[in-house]
């Protein structure tokens, strides 16, 4: 299914016209209906033999991937539509060009990306090779913690089980955490169509409900 495709099964929307050349309170625009939209049922997002992991590089983008994946571009929706991406400014990771300028322009200068984020603590281990404490808690600087090692039945206080993580590090785990990403096998694909062709149209019941491609917003002017 095409981008083009896609819209096709998007329904429409009619709101009430505020262009400058609307004179009557009946005068309605009609546009796609964006906020309609469909997401991958629980039962699917549950089954993770359905997809397959998938790391972006420098330059991907959903419609490059699809095009690796799928051979066809067009499919880009479908890439984010596997990982419930909607803003995807703020949720797909940026090229290394613009990360670059982001963190200039988040922290200043580069002495300012090497200072201290936050503190996170190291693996605290007992006699036992039990963990006490597992690594990468984020705490305070001066965390620590006594705990009764069963290995040598005596009290132990741990201190100085903290590291600094900074800024620059924590924006590369943030960035990378968004380059892994899960994408549907191409043999589900099916699956995903009929969903969209049996879920986009609108169901009967509604007062604003004109047909099964069409709804029509209230119009607050012949209230007022």
């Amino acid at each position: 299914m095409s981008r083009k495709k896609y819209f096709k099964y998007v329904p429409d929307f009619e709101y009430v016209s505020r262009l400058p050349g609307a004179k009557a309170i009946s005068d309605y625009v009609q546009t796609k209906n964006l906020f309609k939209r469909v997401k991958l049922s629980d039962e699917i997002f549950e089954d993770l033999t359905l997809f397959t992991k998938y790391k972006i590089e420098n330059d991907d983008r959903p419609d490059n991937i699809a095009y690796k994946v799928y051979e066809d571009p067009n499919l880009d929706w479908l890439v984010l539509l596997s990982n419930n991406i909607i803003h995807y400014e703020s949720e797909w990771p940026l090229d290394q060009n613009s990360y670059n300028n982001y963190l200039l322009n988040k922290y200043g200068s580069y002495e300012n990306m090497y200072g201290v984020h936050h503190y996170e603590t190291i693996e605290v281990l007992d006699t036992k090779k039990n963990v006490i404490v597992p690594k990468g808690l984020e705490v305070p600087s001066d965390f620590s913690i006594t705990y009764f090692d069963s290995g040598t039945e005596t009290e132990v206080i741990a201190n100085n089980i903290t590291g600094e993580v900074s800024n620059l590090v924590y924006e590369d785990k943030v960035r990378d955490d968004k380059s892994n990403i899960f994408l549907l096998k191409a043999e589900y694909l099916p699956v995903i169509l009929n969903d969209i062709e049996t879920l986009m149209p609108y169901k009967e019941g509604s007062t604003q409900y004109i047909g099964r491609s069409l709804v029509r917003g209230d119009n607050i002017r012949l209230y007022q």
